[in-house]
C-alpha cells in the first residue's frame, strides 16, 4: 500500500512543477510600434516629440520606450511618452522611437517609428554666418554675425532671444554695424543670482521680409563668459618683491577666476607675464582689507627702475565650462623712478653738436699750437730788400750834389732812428708804404735847402 501512494505523490509533484514552469514564462514576442508620433517646436529651439503607447501590447509587459536621434546619439530608455531637446534648427532633426518590455538595451524593441522637424525655409547661402554670442560680465549678451553670401546689402536683420527666465520671446533692439560684422546687444542679468548651470539662451537671426534663411544658435550660460577687467588698487615694494593688489570685476567670485599679471620694466624693456590660479599674499600690509581684494607677489623686480603693471582675468573650469575668453587688460599702474624720456632725446640730439664743436675747437687749437712750436722762418733777402730798396730809389732820383749835401748835413743818430722806424724793431721791416717814406725824405731835403 505504501508503494502506490508514493508513486501518486511523485506524479503529482511532477505535474505541479511542469505547470508552474509553463505559467511563469515571460513573453518573448516583439511588441507593436508606438502610435501617433508627432513633433512640435516651442520657444525658438526646443523640439518636443510625443507619442501614444502601442496597440495590442502584452498585458504582462511593462512598457519602456527606446529612442535616439538620426545619428544614433543620445540613446534613452524611459517610460515617458515624450521627449524634448534644445537643438539649433539649422537642419532637419529626426527622432526614432520604439517600444520594449524591459530596460535592457539588448532586448529587441518594436519597429522604430521616425519623425523629423521640417528644414528651415530659404536658400542656405542666404543665412548669416559666424553667429557668435558672448555673455559680458554676467550683465549683457552681445551677438555678432556676418551676412550671407546671397543677401542684399540693405537687408534689415532681426535677432530674437529666449531663456527660461523669460515669459515670452523678446526682440533685440540694439542692432549696430562694426565693419563687416553686424551685432546686437541685450541685457541678461536675471540669471546672475540664480543657478544657471542648466540654462541656455536660444537665439535666431532672420529678416522680417523672409528673404533670408533663419539662423539658430544655443548659448549655454556656463560658457562664452567674458569678465570685465579688474581694477588695480595698490603697488608697493617690500623685501625685494613687488606686491600687486586689485579688486575683481563685479558678479564674480574669486574662486571662479584665473588671473594674468604683466610687468613691464623700463630698463630691460622686457615684459614678464605671470599666470595666477590662486592669488593670496601673506603680508601684514593687507590685513583688514575688504573682501574681494586680491593680492599677488611678483619676485625679483628692480625697485630703482620704472615698472608698469596691468592685469586681466578669465573664468576657470571650477565654475564654468569655458576658460578661453580673457577680459581686456586693466588700466596700467606704474611704480619706481619715472625717468623723463625727453632728457634722453635731448642728449641724443645734442651729442652730435657737442662732438662737432669739440672737433672744430681742437683743429683750431692744433693749428695755433703748430705755429707756436714751428714758427715760419723769415726770408733775409726780403728783409734787406725792404730795408734798402727805398733808399736806392731816392739815391738814383737825386742829383749827386743833393745826395752829398743830405748825407753831410744829416746827423748819424737820427738816421739810425729813421731806419728803425722804417724797418721796425729786431730787423723786421716796418709796414709803412714806400710812397709815405719817399714823401718824408723829400720834405726834409726841402727844409735843408731853403734859405734862412
Amino acid at each position: 500500500m505504501e508503494r502506490p501512494a508514493r508513486l501518486c505523490g511523485l506524479w503529482a509533484l511532477l505535474l505541479c512543477a511542469g505547470g508552474g514552469g509553463g505559467g511563469g514564462a515571460a513573453p518573448t514576442d516583439t511588441q507593436p510600434p508606438v502610435t501617433n508620433l508627432s513633433v512640435s517646436v516651442e520657444n525658438l529651439c526646443t523640439v518636443i516629440w510625443t507619442w501614444d503607447p502601442p496597440e495590442g501590447a502584452s498585458p504582462n509587459c511593462t512598457l519602456r520606450y527606446f529612442s535616439h536621434f538620426d545619428n544614433k546619439q543620445d540613446k534613452k530608455i524611459a517610460p515617458e511618452t515624450h521627449r524634448s531637446k534644445e537643438v539649433p534648427l539649422n537642419e532637419r532633426i529626426c527622432l526614432q522611437v520604439g517600444s520594449q518590455c524591459s530596460t535592457n538595451e539588448s532586448d529587441n524593441p518594436s519597429i522604430l517609428v521616425e519623425k523629423c522637424t521640417p528644414p528651415p525655409e530659404g536658400d542656405p547661402e542666404s543665412a548669416v554666418t559666424e553667429l557668435q554670442c558672448v555673455w559680458h560680465n554676467l550683465s549683457y549678451m552681445k551677438c555678432t554675425w556676418l551676412p550671407g553670401r546671397k543677401t542684399s546689402p540693405d537687408t534689415n536683420y532681426t535677432l530674437y532671444y529666449w531663456h527660461s527666465s523669460l515669459g515670452k520671446i523678446l526682440q533685440c533692439e540694439d542692432i549696430y554695424r562694426e565693419g563687416q560684422h553686424i551685432g546686437c546687444s541685450f541685457a541678461l542679468t536675471n540669471l546672475k543670482d540664480s543657478s544657471f548651470e542648466q540654462h541656455s539662451v536660444q537665439i535666431v537671426v532672420k529678416d522680417n521680409a523672409g528673404k533670408i534663411r533663419p539662423s539658430f544658435n544655443i548659448v549655454p550660460l556656463t560658457s562664452h563668459v567674458k569678465p570685465d577687467p579688474p581694477h588695480i588698487k595698490r603697488l608697493f615694494f617690500q623685501n625685494g618683491n613687488l606686491y600687486v593688489q586689485w579688486t575683481n570685476p563685479q558678479n564674480f567670485y574669486s574662486r571662479c577666476l584665473s588671473y594674468q599679471v604683466e610687468v613691464n620694466n623700463s630698463q630691460t624693456e622686457t615684459s614678464d607675464i605671470f599666470y595666477v590660479e590662486e592669488a593670496k599674499c601673506q603680508n601684514s600690509e593687507f590685513e583688514g582689507n575688504l573682501e574681494g581684494t586680491i593680492c599677488f607677489m611678483v619676485p625679483g623686480v628692480l625697485p630703482d627702475t620704472l615698472n608698469t603693471v596691468r592685469i586681466r582675468v578669465r573664468t576657470n573650469k571650477l565654475c564654468y565650462e569655458d576658460d578661453k575668453l580673457w577680459s581686456n587688460w586693466s588700466q596700467a599702474m606704474s611704480i619706481g623712478e619715472n625717468t623723463d624720456p625727453t632728457f634722453y632725446v635731448s642728449m641724443l640730439l645734442a651729442t652730435p653738436v657737442i662732438v662737432a664743436g669739440a672737433i672744430i675747437v681742437l683743429l683750431l687749437y692744433l693749428k695755433r699750437l703748430k705755429i707756436i712750436i714751428f714758427p715760419p722762418i723769415p726770408d733775409p733777402g726780403k728783409i734787406f730788400k725792404e730795408m734798402f730798396g727805398d733808399q736806392n730809389d731816392d739815391t738814383l732820383q737825386s742829383s749827386p750834389v743833393q745826395l752829398h749835401t743830405r748825407q753831410k748835413n744829416e746827423p748819424f743818430p737820427s738816421r739810425i732812428m729813421e731806419l728803425e722806424n722804417e724797418h721796425g724793431p729786431r730787423g723786421h721791416p716796418a709796414r709803412e708804404t714806400d710812397s709815405t717814406s719817399r714823401q718824408s725824405s723829400r720834405q726834409r731835403e726841402g727844409e735843408k735847402q731853403s734859405p734862412h
